[in-house]
């Protein structure tokens, strides 16, 4: 329980290319030792690759990709009388895009391509499709979900 003040999100700069917070949001999530610099280059870079490799426009792939992974339920843990229940919840907008971005950057890493741009291009790509390892993560999700839908009287 929080005994002082609610926790105020900090609201971040549209990014100067696109005029997009998601995308800013994203390129902050995607740095590494406050490399912000690097990672902008990595991103727009990418945006590029999918644009002269897939002949798509890279901003709108992006926001497909996003809009694909995007979870509508998720599993919580709620302890009842010594056990514990997987109860199924809603996902917050806010946490939607969180959890999306996480499992895009989390599975770009992964891949095997040569450089961060090819790999990023290629899992917004895939998940701009409909197939990937962010997909993947998220029906994984929305199937534990449906698994539980029993304990979702434990709602709280």
């Amino acid at each position: 329980m929080a005994r002082k003040r609610r926790h105020t999100t900090r609201e971040v700069l549209p990014d100067p290319k696109f005029g997009d917070k998601l995308v800013t949001k994203f390129i902050n999530n995607m740095m590494w030792d406050g490399k912000k610099s690097v990672s902008e280059l990595v991103f727009h870079k990418a945006l590029e690759i999918i644009g002269q490799k897939f002949n798509t426009d890279g901003y709108k792939t992006f926001h497909e990709a996003l809009e694909n992974v995007r979870p509508v339920v998720e599993v919580r843990s709620r302890r009842v009388g010594g056990a514990t229940y997987q109860v199924p919840q809603e996902v917050r907008a806010e946490r939607r895009n969180t959890l999306a971005i996480r499992w895009i950057v989390l599975n770009a890493r992964l891949r095997s391509e040569k450089s961060m741009e090819q790999k990023l291009a290629g899992e917004l790509f895939e998940a701009s499709q409909n197939r990937g390892n962010a997909i993947k993560k998220k029906d994984e999700t929305h199937r534990m979900a449906e698994a539980n839908r029993a304990f979702a009287h434990y709602r709280w």
